[in-house]
């Protein structure tokens, strides 16, 4: 009997989060973004569900390739651009577009042959101070764009800092739009939180990423008010019990004391799973039809969790991690982490089940 860990993707759960994005921004066209392996789902399964999107955003020059290789004509466009000039002929050549973020990135642009064009966006820095021309500088590197051959369709881009806060985004588009004032152009500005909140940012492109797989981008705000479904459900099952006098302790480094007499189960599930070794006691696990929490500390292969109240619960009873019935967004907020880690950190161990 194989280990009964496993990761259900809900495929038609990732068409429907492409539908909220289009219905809070109908007059854009939509960047999936499935960098990271489609964070954790796997790119081309994540692709194919999501085909009705205008374009694919990545980080990794070999999934653009590998998208585009498979037959995937939208747009695809590479978050951080181009490394090198074998990326950039081949971007070309391949029909990839590139963020272009630095001067260096204009200049093998300009190396292309003649008659290879590249789309790109031009990443104007508005204040989240990673990658990006700074305002004073974006026409100057729009000019360069222009005057180069190698330049095909130019689009404007930034990238918000606080779209799911309080701050939002009204700072960061004033600096924006002074830095873009009389170029005439596409914009993509949106992210997930931009998208669900800030009508206003929506332009030409918007670049979903997070709400595509059933994840908040907001604290505050759950999944579920957003018309977002779960698409990864970790399941396992409980694969041991053992019952505890108060004083007991579990797991390596006692991190965990009972405090009376209880029941724990072992579940089939570890940080080499991908769970998050640094989960707190009392980190939510759904256990059947109820909710129970972690104990003791996370090992590599198991966790413990509580089911004194379940009687019933016991070997073969089974769990969820996260997903269906038991958010991720609650896990990783228990877990002092973000969803984004969570579903990106799945472990290639973990057999994954597709349902359609």
């Amino acid at each position: 009997m194989p280990r009964p860990i496993t990761a259900t993707l809900d495929l038609a759960a990732l068409a429907h989060n492409l539908d909220v994005a289009r219905a809070h921004a109908p007059h854009a066209k939509v960047f999936a973004v499935i960098k990271a392996n489609a964070y954790g789902h796997g790119l081309l399964r994540a692709a194919q569900a999501l085909r009705a999107a205008d374009g694919f955003a990545v980080v990794e020059f070999d999934a653009a390739v590998r998208l585009r290789d498979a037959g995937f004509a939208q747009r695809i466009l590479l978050l951080e651009g181009f490394f090198d000039e074998r990326e950039v002929l081949e971007g070309a050549a391949k029909k990839i577009a590139a963020v272009v973020h630095q001067r260096e990135q204009i200049a093998l642009l300009g190396g292309l042959p003649a008659g290879s064009r590249l789309d790109v966006l031009l990443k104007i820095n508005s204040g989240m101070n990673r990658l990006g021309f700074a305002s004073g500088d974006a026409h100057g590197a729009h000019a360069a764009l222009q005057d180069c051959a190698g330049t095909g369709k130019l689009t404007l881009m930034t990238h918000f800092a606080n779209a799911d806060d309080a701050r939002g985004v009204a700072w960061q588009m004033e600096i924006f739009e002074r830095a873009a004032a009389g170029i005439v152009a596409p914009r993509s500005l949106a992210n997930s939180a931009a998208t669900l909140r800030y009508p206003e940012t929506h332009f030409d492109w918007v670049r979903p990423g997070i709400m595509l797989y059933g994840s908040s981008p907001f604290g505050e705000l759950p999944a579920a008010a957003l018309g977002l479904k779960p698409v990864m459900t970790l399941r396992s099952a409980i694969i041991g019990t053992c019952d505890l006098k108060p004083g007991d302790s579990v797991g390596y480094g006692g991190m965990f004391r009972a405090e009376r007499p209880m029941r724990i189960g072992i579940v089939a599930c570890g940080y080499a799973d991908g769970y998050p070794r640094h989960a707190p006691n009392g980190t939510p696990v759904r256990v059947g039809d109820a909710m129970s929490g972690t104990v003791g500390r996370v090992s590599m292969d198991k966790l413990c969790i509580d089911i004194s109240a379940m009687p019933a619960a016991g070997v073969g009873t089974p769990v969820v991690l996260w997903g269906d019935g038991n958010p991720v967004d609650d896990v990783a907020q228990a877990a002092g982490t973000v969803s984004y880690e969570l579903l990106c950190a799945l472990a290639a161990r973990v057999p994954v089940i597709e349902r359609s």
